[in-house]
């Protein structure tokens, strides 16, 4: 029995290593945009939204002009727009939503998706360097 019980106890300090490395996430990927979904709220009626559209759309074209809008797209259910903003992480993102007239008027509700670099990629690239 004593002869079983060394060789485990040797191998507990190799095992808690492993565990504490699996228990780690991985690392996220640099911000580089954020992902904006915008949603009418519950109850906003078209007409509402269409009140507001005129400065909607100058203020959306003014950050597309100034390169903070990247690509923009129409919901398909048609409730609002996808924004792929060029922004630094989400209080930045937040700033440039909280300036538009919808926003200002309470019509809207935002999704903030933070995205970056593919992350996998960057184990990919890890092993084409060992390879040299």
């Amino acid at each position: 029995m004593k002869s079983l019980l060394i060789p485990i106890l040797t191998q507990l300090p190799l095992a808690g290593t492993v565990l504490q490395a699996q228990s780690t996430p991985p690392p996220r990927p640099k911000t580089t945009a954020v992902l904006v979904i915008l949603t009418a709220k519950q109850g906003v009626t078209p007409q509402q939204v269409m009140k507001v559209m005129p400065a909607e759309i100058r203020a959306t074209i003014e950050l597309y002009l100034n390169g903070r809008i990247s690509q923009w797209f129409s919901r398909g259910d048609g409730r609002g727009v996808v924004f792929l903003l060029d922004a630094k992480d989400l209080a930045e993102a937040q700033t440039l939503m909280e300036g538009l007239p919808l926003h200002k008027v309470n019509l809207v509700d935002y999704e903030y998706i933070p995205v970056g670099p593919l992350m996998p990629l960057r184990s990919l690239m890890a092993g084409e360097e060992k390879k040299d």
